[in-house]
């Protein structure tokens, strides 16, 4: 049986204007998990992730890295109750 988690991270950095939540999206849906990325009015990206617990810890350690076009400073994470209602990854404005 596969555990289900969800965590909650805030990604810092040159992370808003640079495709970060594209292509946090575009991991998120490699590795099954549904979710949402959404950029902060404090110019912080907020992603969160549910799925098998591998797949959510493999999402948070790309997290870290970003995309080529990103500058990671900081991934702050906590866990959230997996809420078992999403359908996909999506990305929010």
């Amino acid at each position: 049986m596969t555990t289900v988690t969800r965590v909650h991270a805030v990604v810092t950095g040159t992370v808003q204007g640079v495709g970060f939540r594209y292509w946090t999206a575009r991991k998120a849906d490699g590795l099954e998990l549904v979710g949402y990325a959404r950029n902060l009015f404090d110019g912080t990206v907020e992603v969160e992730a549910e799925g098998p617990s591998a797949a959510v810890d493999a999402l948070v350690e790309l997290l870290h890295a970003g995309p080529p076009s990103a500058t990671v400073t900081t991934v702050t994470t906590r866990a959230v109750v997996p809420h078992g209602d999403a359908e996909s990854f999506d990305i929010l404005h």
